[in-house]
């Protein structure tokens, strides 16, 4: 807004602003009173306000309880309907369990799980008046239930519970074990040599076939019902009756396999053919039965009661302690039987089985339910490997003194002998199993021990022979004797595992007693018949004809000294032909060595004997009578010494 432009007059210019001032004053005296007339209307509602609140009050009051009122009908008619539904609920489930479990199993043990949370819904209201008259017919009728539930469980487990026929086992077995003909569990059966396949099984694991003891789709049941009872705190009851029907059937499938139940007493009255049969025997009933029957039995325990691992292995410990008692009780009673050397190799077959066995041992019987189950097959083992460490001493000092007086007329290789050497053989077919046994008792180089052991029993033999040899009249053939043993000894390791352990060292060292033994007899037993053929002594001293057919001289020989040395020589070499053709050297290349180093000798001094004093013989009379062979008739009669002919035996 611009200034007025000022006026020539300046009084017209003041009254301008006077009009001006008097008019907002008028405005603001307006103003006022208009906002006092609000402040009056306001005020009247306010008290107005103030007057309705107070009439409408009652009324909010009586709204807000009958609005409470409906939620209380609502919450009161929703409870009562839980209830309702409950008590419905119930009747449902005791019709069912009136019904039994037999013909819909899992109906009835929808009905136990609906009794469950009904008393549970119940014990959590007790403000219903009728809660405990609900409760104990509940609690009544869930027991009832269970009562059933148990019977159910047996009767299921035990119609399902037979015995495994050994047929069925057989076709679980690797096809090497599986026995060709026949049954083990007759008095006369033998599943398998138990010597000839101990280094093969091992591989063969793999094949062996858990069989299907109870029907699978029957487990999944039996794990339901097991779990009702287990809920229902009726644990012992559920124990009883599996150990009850799973125990007898076990022991029955071994009986059919043909397990027998054997007293200390009983195995050592036994010949001991028909113990070695039962051995070989329980070596292959302890493998069914831990790899087959017990791993079988342990599958079954572990979907049965699968959720309650103390109940799972000490059912299955119930189960099994009867038949692993009857089978440890037989491998105890040959460990703790008389101690004989015929006996090693089966107790080191049934060490072999225990050791085998052991971690399937371990891992089917865990827990602490099967603690003593497992310490009674380790102890078996150990024992074992104690009779077996004190029959194999016992064996070594048997070996040195033993004091037979069968001698071998012929000079052949001793029984014993031969005995021995299988006997070491038939243990380096054991050298793993061996090398285990002395690991039980001491640390250290197993190929050590074992080889200190076979030098052992090899010196023993020797000190025993060098005794025998000593039976001999002739000299001779004491070395004739000496000889084939000791080659037979070197033979029998060079051919064997033995070599590796008792070394090259071994070998040649008694390569040359063969040797020297051989020298001795040809020296013993022909230096007095090539003292024969010998020139010295053949000078004549005079008397007898000393001139050849041919008029010359023989250097002074006596014709008689050479008849003579023929006559005794036709008589000793018949004599040792028909005593050493008795004689028997039973190695081929032994025997055509030793005829070869007595031809090189024997022959060569003949010949030369014939070629210079024969025709002393020959002109004279009868000549055949001491010039009886020639040289190729010794060489034949010297193919038939250490033949072993009988005395009327006809030459050949």
């Amino acid at each position: 807004m611009g200034i007025p432009a000022r006026s020539s007059g300046g009084g017209g210019g003041v009254d301008t602003l006077s009009e001006r001032a008097a008019k907002m004053r008028e405005s603001l005296v307006k103003s006022q009173s208009i906002t006092d007339n609000m402040v009056s209307i306001l005020g009247s509602f306010d008290h107005r306000l103030s007057t309705l609140e107070t009439a409408m009050r009652p009324t909010q009051i009586r709204t807000h309880a009958i609005r409470r009122a409906h939620e209380n009908i609502d919450k009161t008619l929703k409870a009562a309907e839980v209830i309702l539904t409950q008590f419905d609920s119930s009747r449902q489930a005791e019709a069912k369990i009136l019904k039994g479990p037999h013909e819909d199993l899992e109906s009835y043990l929808q009905a136990i799980e609906q009794l469950r949370n009904n008393i549970q819904f119940f014990s959590n209201n007790k403000s219903f008046k009728s809660s405990d008259g609900v409760l104990n017919h509940t609690n009544n009728l869930l027991s009832k239930a269970i009562s059933k539930l148990e019977e159910e469980f047996k009767q299921l487990l035990a119609s399902y519970s037979k015995a495994v026929e050994p047929e069925r086992l057989f076709e679980c077995l690797p096809n090497s074990m599986r026995p060709s003909s026949g049954s083990p569990g007759n008095s006369g059966g033998k599943i398998a040599n138990s010597h000839s396949e101990h280094q093969s099984n091992n591989a063969e694991n793999s094949a062996y076939t858990t069989p299907t003891l109870i029907p699978p789709r029957i487990l999944p049941l039996l794990h339901d019902l097991a779990l009702q009872m287990v809920q229902a705190g009726n644990q012992q009851q559920l124990q009883r009756i599996y150990r009850d029907t799973r125990s007898p059937v076990l022991e029955e499938s071994l009986r059919k396999l043909g397990v027998e139940k054997l007293s200390k007493e009983d195995v050592q009255k036994m010949q001991w053919e028909v113990l070695e049969a039962k051995i070989g025997n329980w070596i292959h009933f302890m493998r069914i039965a831990v790899k087959l029957l017990f791993a079988g039995e342990r599958k079954v325990c572990d979907q049965i009661f699968e959720g309650f691992d103390s109940l799972m292995d000490q059912c299955f410990a119930e189960v099994t302690a009867g038949s692993v008692a009857v089978l440890l009780s037989f491998g105890d009673a040959i460990a703790k039987s008389k101690r004989s050397p015929e006996k090693l190799f089966v107790l080191l077959d049934m060490y072999e089985i225990m050791r085998e066995l052991h971690l399937e041992i371990e891992a089917l019987f865990r827990g602490k339910a099967c603690n003593e189950i497992r310490e009674s097959a380790l102890g078996l083992t150990k024992r074992l490997a104690q009779t077996a460490q004190e029959t194999f001493g016992d064996f070594q000092e048997a070996v040195e003194k033993d004091a037979t007086k069968t001698a071998v007329a012929d000079g052949t290789v001793h029984p014993l002998t031969s005995y021995v050497i299988n006997y070491v053989k038939f243990l380096f077919d054991y050298q793993s199993t061996l090398k285990q046994l002395f690991q039980e008792f001491e640390n250290g180089d197993s190929n050590s021990q074992l080889a200190a052991v076979t030098t052992r029993i090899m010196q023993a033999l020797q000190t025993n022979l060098d005794g025998k040899s000593k039976q001999y009249r002739d000299a001779s053939l004491t070395h004739l004797f000496l000889m084939n043993n000791i080659h037979y000894m070197v033979r029998s390791v060079r051919r064997s595992e033995a070599k590796d352990l008792l070394g090259d060292d071994w070998v040649q060292r008694h390569r040359r007693i063969v040797q020297q033994h051989a020298n001795q007899y040809k020296r013993i037993a022909w230096a007095k018949i090539l003292q024969c053929l010998s020139a010295q002594g053949l000078t004549s001293s005079g008397g007898g004809s000393s001139v050849s057919a041919d008029g010359g001289n023989s250097s002074g020989v006596s014709r008689a000294i050479i008849k003579d040395r023929l006559k005794t020589f036709n008589i000793q070499f018949e004599e040792l032909h028909q005593r050493q053709s008795q004689w028997t050297v039973p190695d081929t290349e032994l025997r055509e060595s030793l005829r070869l180093a007595v031809a090189e000798v024997l022959l060569p001094a003949y010949r030369s004997f014939i070629k210079r004093f024969g025709p002393l013989v020959e002109n004279g009379k009868n000549p055949q009578k001491y010039i009886r062979y020639n040289p190729e008739d010794l060489e034949h009669m010297l193919g038939e010494f250490f033949e072993g002919k009988t005395l009327n035996e006809p030459k050949r």
